[in-house]
């Protein structure tokens, strides 16, 4: 099937990313992807930079006619969220995305799809192949590490570049143009707790919270879905006062950057309690599911008796670290006050590990407030620390701020508008796109985002739409050709 997606129109472009998807591309392991990008330059003939953190850089000369036009930056990131179901199959690290065809869609067979952002990655390949498109000066910027770190961007080198606008194709709507977005820091929880024997008169079960739609962490976050991990704790927390529940193991949710969609925990109760403490937990799966009956519709909570485990959390310090994850907050923390419908800032409780006596909880939160980001941050961080955690704040990188009066800015609507015969809504995202981090070593680019439609980011059901794939490649080629003289 991904020979009929290479295939697709605009060929150019879907070869491309069809090539690109046979590649193993995790985050922090891109050294395949590099070298692949680094072979894909220097075949076509051109100059190809890899940078000492990763970044490859493919610089294409003017088509002729257009060498004195304003030289322009193509810039897109390597990495790939890698998500999968739990009964799929798939080895990140060796495997190759399997694409198929729905309609107007194209997806994976079971987990993420890497359009975010192999698709701008394939198109700015597309440019640098081809032989017929009218095109100024071309820097095609090729960063690692984007979705859980950003330190390609981070070690970007100052200097290396000599275009004066920045076409950044990580957005994913294609009725927007992106001028800004938010900025982020990794809070880090870590723990150890003491435990004791499980008592002989107790039963084990392990619970489960899955089928939720989780997604990404920024765009999503404003859909109000489910969050695994929080759903699991409000369980915990009232089932140990209720019931006497005790846990021994929790593992729920994964990368930073996606909204949790499962959790299984192992807890034990005394066995007089088992029959209502599942009763309860009927009546409260009902109550929980119709509070997300609209967001993740096949939201389920599942119980089933397990293996007693020869140790579980001592109460006191099971009650403190249940209470510091409910207090914890996640989801939407504050909307924009100037741009309608904007999350200003938010936190995701993206990944809880309680295991063998250690606990590890990972946050991230994203804020396009500077100051904002690290108050919220520093009330996370007091949640944790009230029941003794140490918590690390890290990978701090700074929001985009909008600049309305770019000269980007207006080129891009003018061929909007030329091309499509409507106005597209300029705007501001929850997302961290990588464009604020660059402008620092090159204040005076001019950037600006803009992407197809993708769908169901950083989760097993990412899809990018095909019209919307052929509609923003008609874009970009307008674009570059109106560009105007140095």
């Amino acid at each position: 099937m991904s020979k009929k997606v290479a295939n697709l129109e605009p060929q150019l472009v879907w070869s491309n990313f069809a090539k690109l998807n046979k590649i193993p591309r995790p985050s922090k392991k891109e050294e395949r992807v590099i070298q692949f990008m680094k072979e894909f330059g220097e075949k076509l003939g051109l100059e190809t930079i890899v940078e000492k953190i990763g970044n490859v850089i493919i610089k294409k000369p003017a088509t002729k006619g257009m060498e004195n036009r304003v030289p322009v930056i193509i810039q897109g990131h390597l990495d790939m969220v890698c998500q999968k179901n739990n009964d799929t199959e798939f080895d990140f690290d060796k495997e190759g995305i399997k694409m198929y065809i729905d309609e107007d869609w194209v997806k994976a067979k079971g987990t993420t799809l890497g359009a975010d952002n192999g698709m701008g990655v394939a198109m700015a390949m597309a440019l640098l192949e081809s032989k017929d498109i009218p095109h100024p000066p071309l820097e095609a910027l090729f960063t690692i590490d984007e979705e859980t770190g950003m330190t390609g961007a981070i070690h970007l080198a100052s200097g290396i570049l000599d275009g004066k606008i920045l076409l950044n194709l990580d957005s994913e709507d294609d009725t927007e143009l992106t001028i800004g977005c938010a900025g982020g820091i990794d809070i880090n929880v870590t723990n150890t707790y003491k435990r004791k024997k499980t008592p002989v008169k107790h039963a084990a079960f392990k619970l489960t919270v899955n089928g939720l739609k989780g997604g990404h962490s920024g765009m999503d976050i404003i859909k109000g879905r489910g969050n695994a991990n929080k759903i699991m704790n409000r369980l915990i927390w009232n089932a140990q006062y209720d019931f006497g529940l005790c846990v021994h193991s929790v593992d729920g949710g994964g990368l930073r950057n996606a909204i949790p969609r499962e959790s299984i925990a192992v807890v034990t109760l005394p066995k007089k309690n088992v029959n209502k403490f599942e009763q309860w937990l009927a009546k409260e799966t009902i109550d929980i599911s119709n509070e997300y009956a609209s967001t993740d519709v096949n939201l389920a909570i599942t119980l089933e008796k397990t293996r007693t485990p020869n140790k579980i959390m001592k109460n006191k310090c099971q009650k403190r670290l249940i209470a510091s994850i409910y207090a914890a907050p996640n989801g939407i923390y504050r909307l924009s006050p100037d741009v309608k419908g904007l999350v200003q800032t938010s936190n995701n409780v993206a990944r809880i590990l309680i295991k063998d006596g250690k606990v590890e909880i990972l946050n991230l939160t994203r804020s396009s407030v500077d100051s904002e980001k690290v108050d919220l941050a520093n009330s996370i961080k007091s949640c944790f620390e009230l029941s003794c955690c140490d918590v690390e704040m890290s990978g701090s990188y700074p929001g985009w701020a909008p600049d309305a009066k770019a000269s980007i800015n207006q080129v891009m609507v003018d061929n909007f508008v030329k091309a499509f015969d409507v106005k597209p809504e300029v705007t501001a995202c929850h997302a961290g796109l990588e464009c604020g981090i660059i402008k620092k070593a090159y204040p005076k680019v001019d950037m600006i985002s803009f992407g197809p439609n993708i769908r169901g980011a950083h989760s097993p059901d990412e899809r990018v739409q095909i019209s919307s794939v052929a509609k923003i490649w008609k874009l970009l080629l307008g674009t570059l050709a109106d560009f105007p003289g140095v």
